[in-house]
């Protein structure tokens, strides 16, 4: 992913923080010149088993991942094969209007990450099952209501040998954080005020993160 200097990371933790928040990962493989690359939308954690990220650094965390047995994504990867993974974080339109200056331009505020790393198939059952168990504490925790899954475990089994759960070791990473950082400050702070006060919800976090910058 290119990303110009003003548009990196105010720091390592951002990019922590917008996986976190951001969970549904597109996974990409190259696959074969016969069936061209492969990309699969998958959610995905960081492996509660594992050292924490100090500081936000993301090179050497361990991410959990689950797809299908079912899709050929999964048939064609391989323990050890190099997988990209593609965050995408808050996000919206920037209209010339905002600016109150002509000439201006249009454009679109983003953030993104993308992590690359080497995959580790997990192909033990009871394994599998730990990153379902986790990938459900993890989500009920952040997005849902504190559903207790102890009541559904034997249907977990039941439908376990249909998932391919995979272990992904980050060797590199790299954050765009595109918040309107070019233009001059009184043309971010109306920029950042639109956004706020929109009935949008992707607006008003585009917001919220223009209002952490330094």
């Amino acid at each position: 992913m290119f990303v110009p200097s003003f548009y990196r990371e105010p720091n390592n933790s951002w990019m922590a923080d917008l996986i976190r928040d951001n969970p549904l990962a597109l996974a990409v493989t190259n696959g074969s010149p016969e069936d061209g690359p492969f990309a699969t939308h998958l959610p995905v954690i960081f492996d509660p088993d594992a050292s924490g990220h100090a500081g936000g650094e993301l090179t050497g965390t361990t991410l959990l991942g689950h797809m299908n047995r079912a899709n050929p994504h999964w048939a064609a990867l391989r323990s050890g094969d190099v997988l990209l993974l593609t965050f995408t974080g808050p996000h919206a339109y920037v209209s010339p209007t905002v600016y109150e200056k002509t000439p201006a331009a249009p454009t679109w505020n983003f953030t993104a990450v993308h992590v690359r790393g080497v995959v580790e198939r997990i192909d033990s059952t009871e394994e599998t099952l730990g990153v379902v168990q986790s990938t459900v504490r993890a989500f009920e925790g952040a997005f849902g209501d504190g559903w207790d899954m102890t009541e559904s475990l034997g249907y977990f089994r039941q439908i376990v040998p249909a998932v391919g759960a995979f272990r992904f070791t980050v060797t590199g990473a790299s954050g765009m954080f595109k918040l309107s950082q070019e233009q001059p400050g009184e043309v971010r702070e109306r920029v950042q005020a639109s956004f706020g006060q929109s009935g949008c919800t992707y607006k008003r976090e585009v917001a919220g993160l223009m209002n952490r910058l330094p």
